[in-house]
């Protein structure tokens, strides 16, 4: 989802990754309004912060998509060198 990459960039990322599982969520009932994704950042503005720390980062930068476009969100968040 290009615009979630956009909004993520804010984060000045290392790496970037997003898989659209949508297709695997078909007749869920919160699948009409939003779509379910796979996401894999490095960053490091990650680096010292907790995982709920760095998820709730995330849910800043991607703002309202969390509330609309965007249903499900796996998060997998890391520092450069974690990897």
């Amino acid at each position: 989802m290009a615009l979630l990459r956009q909004r993520l960039a804010a984060l000045q990322p290392v790496s970037i990754t997003v898989v659209d599982d949508s297709h695997r969520h078909a007749g869920h009932a919160g699948a009409r309004d939003g779509g379910h994704y796979q996401l894999q950042i490095v960053a490091q503005a990650f680096a010292g912060k907790s995982t709920i720390a760095r998820h709730r980062m995330i849910y800043d930068a991607a703002g309202d998509l969390m509330r609309g476009r965007i249903h499900a969100l796996s998060i997998r968040a890391e520092v450069p060198g974690d990897v």
